[in-house]
């Protein structure tokens, strides 16, 4: 299989696979943000929000050290799971779920504290629980922000680089994703090459972009 084929659907699958964990396991998490009013939340808040501060890769090293057969975790996962981590796809992905998180839960966090209180105590008031309330009745009035949720993830997965290098190396075939492949062909003086990847990337990511802002502008003009 082509090269520039094999390195660009690795790209889109570590950020499918991205976003599609993110959307799972961050929708309780911003429910909780929204709705919450525990002293903690400052310091959640605090950590999720890191990767838009810190450079990629003081995390990337942080969770390769970790990763490592000699940290208690890395060792944990060889001994007793015969897992590896450090320069493989699973590992990169655990770095990008990270990384991208604030990507995820700050748009959803943001629509669910929108919703006027109303909602949730009418439908506490026909019986429906905690979780019923949330999946039937606030996530379907919020599409908007889970629509730009979902894609600014999908689309800042794709153009990760100093994270998914620091885990996952450059394996052709198992690690090596566009923005690494850019880099490598860069330093390789190969520009034709690294053109080819940067304007894939570019174009991807730009008609996601417009989608979202075509998208968020029509459901305004329908309420």
């Amino acid at each position: 299989m082509n090269e520039y084929l094999i390195t660009l659907l690795l790209t889109v699958k570590l950020a499918i696979l991205t976003t599609i964990i993110l959307l799972i396991i961050g929708i309780p998490i911003a429910y909780f943000l929204a709705s919450s009013s525990s002293r903690f939340k400052p310091v959640i808040h605090s950590l999720i929000s890191l990767p838009l501060v810190l450079p990629p890769t003081v995390i990337g090293y942080y969770l390769l050290v970790s990763f490592s057969p000699d940290s208690w975790l890395g060792g944990f996962l060889e001994k007793h799971l015969g897992f590896y981590l450090a320069f493989t796809f699973e590992g990169m992905l655990v770095g990008s779920i990270i990384y991208s998180l604030p990507f995820m839960i700050q748009p959803l966090e943001s629509g669910l504290r929108s919703l006027p209180s109303s909602l949730k105590e009418a439908s506490y008031t026909l019986g429906k629980t905690k979780w019923q309330t949330l999946y039937k009745v606030l996530l379907p009035s919020i599409k908007p922000s889970i629509l730009s949720a979902t894609i600014l993830t999908f689309a800042h997965t794709l153009g990760e680089f100093g994270i998914v290098l620091m885990i996952g190396g450059s394996i052709p075939g198992e690690t090596k994703v566009a923005s690494i492949a850019i880099f490598n062909e860069v330093e390789a003086l190969n520009y034709a090459s690294a053109n080819t990847y940067s304007l894939i990337l570019f174009t991807f990511s730009f008609i996601i972009l417009l989608g979202i802002y075509l998208i968020n502008n029509r459901q305004h003009k329908l309420f």
